[in-house]
């Protein structure tokens, strides 16, 4: 049996290696959102389709030897796309009107056949091997796949990624591909051996694990680890596809939940990932693992606990949404993959099923990453992938009605007309406050749009100032503008003149030279937002916009007027900022920008390839010698500042922290800018000096610089998970007075 686990567990562990390598390969080229992630997901989860549906067809149609023979020329050609990396001359965009389109693409043209060949492993080495060991059952390797899988995953942030370049990463997958090919063709070899011998004896499936003996009955009770397997019929098929499409949407839902929030980095991929994994592991290594009287009732504890933290919104700390969405990812995945295992067939239509949850993966990862961009405006997909877990999971008790055999069938069929009642109100419950909380999130909007970068909605209220109108991105305010004509001009939100921002914008010497010197300033922008930065915009001055969302630059020139009222000329240039920036110096038109502010955020999630040490030296080459880089770090999640002291230690410059607080009389927020300068007369001004604060502690510890490069960034150093007891979800009653 060696040959057969040790080829399905490397070919598993390369499959799920690539995919956070891959992906943190191409991010910076596509904006460094979550939307990245998502799109590789929907890839692999279409190859792995491929994969299936090939294993299917050749294991139905062809001899063990036409099967060896197709699989040796499969790998062959796999491995003349190795090493695998795509080319940044060849595929780094120099547009983003498509950029899914192209990163599949990309994929495709890069990763794809050697992805393909790794997919088609699992059923196809499993039908090897129960025509080797005849009457063993082929499903509990199904479930070391799947523990490959999760090593791949597991190690990935906690070895590979901070040890090992990309480049070196490349190159030592691509070696273990050869080493999974050369396993391949023992399997093959051994398949053929035993199919040459004598038949094994048969023994039918293995005996089920043993647990306690009140855990043994109640699983029993669920009536499917003794039901014989019959040949899967319309119902049956079409139950697989819709229970593996759930439970990959949930996947998908969830990582695009996280990631929004905080940074499209490996770790918050891989977690939801590992939990989906582990899932499938639990359930598919022995059917006793799942109990439907205990899982069932771990989806009706997770859906309260994720429903208050929508409730909470922003103010949840980072470490309960982590727990909160992980918890009903668990549940809403344990209950759809455990039923999948309830209803799984005989082994000799093994690939057959294997094709079904393939499908259905395909089928919720298309849901998620293309139709629900498309079709809806809110990240409405979550709810929907919620409810249809739950809806999936009442349907699969309804069809066996496991209380009959606990009860002996006390129960007559009034009864089970109840429970299907109770089960069905309160999924309709679940359904209606859902969508509720999604019509909250409409208030006071007058315009919504989605696309591949996230969600930009436009609101207007009034407050104790005046009317005014709201950018939000995800769940954060990304400026907004008072709509009175005596303060369409004001400098609000995180942009205030005693911000950093505002310092060096008012306070460069450059403002206060004496004639005959230019007073103009050269102003360049990374994330325009509503614009708010051009209300210091003065004539003669010249303001540069890089933003990579084109929705970005439509609300900010139709539904705000900062950019139409600022007296200097203003451009908007379209495009990932990094790449832009890149192109101009290549083109030898260096900016000589006298001011350069990097605020360019996703929600709360920041892109991480702009705060590495080989962008801020792009950066400090747009600068004049005496310019000033500013970085806003202001964020709920993560503590940038030891960031902002790499890149100072990186450029050899000076670094100050400005932190300014919030002003509700002029609409102005509390933030924190760190300026990167060698200009010592701007540091020396006593308006910039009273203005400049201490480093903060970090976790109890001074602040030491931490420098992020292209191959090496990791969010674990810098991440304020927020954790604090009682947590905030917890209703005011639960929590006590002093939590009140």
């Amino acid at each position: 049996m060696f040959p057969f686990a040790l080829t399905i567990t490397l070919s598993a562990f390369l499959l799920f290696q690539v995919q956070p390598l891959i992906g943190k390969y191409i991010l910076p080229w596509f904006g460094g959102g979550p939307a990245v992630w998502t799109t590789c997901l929907l890839f692999f989860q279409v190859v792995l389709l491929a994969g299936y549906t090939w294993s299917h067809l050749v294991t139905g149609r062809f001899s063990a030897r036409a099967q060896a023979w197709l699989q040796v020329g499969l790998l062959l050609g796999a491995a003349c796309f190795l090493p695998i990396g795509p080319s940044p001359e060849t595929w780094k965009p120099a547009a983003f009107d498509a950029p899914a389109g192209r990163i599949l693409l990309l994929l495709l043209a890069t990763v794809g056949l050697p992805a393909f060949a790794l997919s088609t492993t699992a059923p196809l080495i499993q039908r090897w091997f129960t025509r080797a060991f005849q009457g063993r059952s082929p499903y509990r390797l199904y479930a070391l796949s799947n523990a490959g899988s999760l090593l791949a995953l597991l190690s990935y942030p906690v070895i590979v990624e901070p040890l090992l370049p990309l480049e070196r990463q490349t190159r030592i997958w691509s070696l273990l591909f050869v080493a999974f090919a050369l396993a391949t063709l023992w399997c093959a070899l051994r398949a053929r051996l035993g199919a040459a011998g004598p038949a094994a004896p048969q023994t039918g499936e293995s005996p089920a694990l043993s647990v306690r003996e009140a855990i043994d009955a109640l699983a029993d009770a669920d009536g499917g680890s003794n039901v014989p397997r019959r040949r899967a019929g319309v119902f049956t098929v079409t139950l697989w596809i819709l229970l593996a499409a759930a439970g990959s949407a949930m996947l998908l839902a969830t990582t695009n939940q996280l990631c929004q929030e905080v940074a499209a980095a490996p770790f918050l991929w891989i977690l939801p990932l590992s939990i989906y994994l582990i899932t499938f592991i639990i359930c598919f290594d022995k059917e006793r693992w799942f109990s439907r009287w205990w899982s069932a009732p771990l989806l009706l504890a997770a859906v309260p606990f994720v429903c208050a933290v929508f409730k909470q919104g922003v103010d949840v700390p980072l470490v309960e949404q982590i727990a909160a969405y992980s918890a009903v990812l668990f549940a809403c995945c344990f209950n759809c993959h455990g039923e999948l295992v309830r209803a799984k067939p005989h082994p000799r239509q093994l690939t057959l099923f294997y094709l079904c949850i393939a499908f259905g993966g395909a089928l919720g990862g298309a849901f998620t990453a293309i139709a629900a961009p498309y079709f809806f405006v809110g990240f409405w997909e979550f709810h929907i992938a919620l409810v249809a877990c739950c809806l999936l999971t009442a349907l699969c008790w309804l069809r066996d009605r496991p209380w009959e055999r606990v009860l002996k069938g006390a129960l007559g069929l009034g009864a089970t007309f109840a429970i299907a009642l109770a089960l069905g109100a309160g999924i309709t419950f679940l359904g209606g406050f859902l969508q509720t909380m999604a019509a909250e999130t409409d208030e006071n909007a007058i315009r919504r749009v989605r696309n591949f970068y996230g969600i930009l909605k436009v609101t207007e209220k009034e407050d104790l100032v005046g009317l005014k109108r709201t950018l939000t991105n995800g769940q954060i305010c990304h400026g907004f503008q008072y709509m009175d004509e005596d303060k369409r001009r004001w400098t609000t939100s995180y942009y205030g003149p005693q911000s950093g921002f505002g310092l060096a914008m008012t306070h460069h010497p450059r403002r206060g030279s004496p004639e005959p010197l230019p007073r103009d300033l050269r102003l360049g922008v990374v994330g325009l937002g509503t614009g708010s930065t051009a209300a210091y915009g003065r004539e003669g001055d010249y303001i540069r916009f890089y933003d990579i969302n084109a929705d970005v630059k439509m609300l900010a020139e139709n539904y705000f007027s900062y950019l139409l009222d600022c007296p200097a000329p203003v451009d908007v240039i379209l495009g990932d900022a990094r790449i832009s920036l890149e192109s101009e110096l290549a083109r030898g038109e260096a900016q000589e920008f006298d001011v350069l502010a990097i605020d360019a955020f996703t929600s709360d999630s920041i892109p991480i390839h702009l705060l590495t040490r080989e962008c801020a030296e792009i950066y400090w080459r747009h600068l004049k010698p005496d310019g000033l880089l500013l970085l806003h770090i202001s964020n709920r999640f993560l503590d940038l500042e030891p960031v902002a002291l790499g890149l100072k230690e990186s450029l050899g410059c000076q670094a100050v922290l400005v932190s300014s607080s919030d002003d509700d009389e002029f609409g102005i927020y509390s933030a924190s800018w760190v300026i990167l300068t060698n200009n010592d007369e701007f540091l020396a001004i006593p308006e910039v000096v009273d203005r400049i604060s201490e480093w903060p502690e970090i976790r109890g510890k001074p602040c030491e610089p931490l420098q992020w490069t292209d191959s090496f960034a990791s969010l674990w150093q810098v991440v304020d998970f927020g954790w604090k007891w009682p947590p905030s979800w917890l209703p005011d009653f639960l929590r006590g007075k002093e939590s009140r």
